[in-house]
């Protein structure tokens, strides 16, 4: 069954601020776009320029020309029409699969480069191992990194990562796994299996490409 979409700019406006625009009505959101409270004036607009070919072609003076639409309004609409429309023509690129641990250095050794405190990441995974994205989960200390599932977990969920691999940096430059690290890897991995989303491996990151991977050491 299809989701109940919402109306009205009120409750739009706080479901899009939880991430939960998907529920939100077509005209709903065009209502947020506008700051326009007059969900009626939305809806009309809707119904005289569908989406999405017919509201990506509406200009200034199509949006002025209705009640209670300023120039202001009509240019934060047209803006975000031009931004969909962009991506919307933008040829599809393949996400990058993350199945060894040097697919995680390759993509989060430069950014880790230079640091002096621990960052620790997660990067979510499609049912396929394609990265949808890497998230910074904390930062730590120079020698520590401070990490709670449920943090971790959360932005997994919000995600709907299939699966997910966590990464971070020694700034010492051995990327030994320290007994916090494999503490740590053991309670992320029974979190994720209650939820069901399965931890694949914890990658440490030292100086030039040195890492190392908890999974290989055969210590998860």
């Amino acid at each position: 069954m299809a989701p109940r979409l919402v109306g009205g700019s009120m409750d739009a406006r706080t479901l899009v601020l939880q991430g939960r625009a998907d529920s939100v009505a077509d005209s709903a959101l065009v209502s947020v776009m506008l700051g326009c409270s007059e969900d009626r004036i939305c809806r009309g607009l809707m119904a005289e320029y569908p989406m999405p070919d017919a509201l990506w072609r509406v200009c200034a003076e199509d949006l002025t020309a209705q009640p209670g639409v300023g120039p202001a309004a009509a240019a934060r609409l047209l803006a975000s029409l031009e931004m969909s429309r962009r991506w919307a023509c933008r040829p599809a690129t393949e996400r990058p699969v993350i199945s060894t641990p040097e697919d995680v250095v390759r993509i989060c050794g430069p950014q880790f480069r230079g640091l002096d405190r621990e960052h620790f990441w997660a990067l979510a995974l499609n049912t396929k191992n394609q990265l949808l994205r890497t998230v910074e989960i904390s930062i730590g200390s120079l020698n520590a990194s401070i990490v709670h599932p449920r943090e971790l977990y959360k932005e997994a969920i919000r995600l709907s990562a299939a699966s997910i691999v966590v990464v971070h940096n020694h700034p010492s430059g051995d990327p030994t796994p320290s007994g916090a690290d494999l503490q740590l890897t053991r309670r992320l991995t029974k979190a994720g299996d209650v939820i069901g989303i399965e931890l694949l491996d914890h990658v440490i990151i030292g100086d030039g490409g040195a890492h190392a991977s908890v999974r290989d050491l055969g210590l998860m």
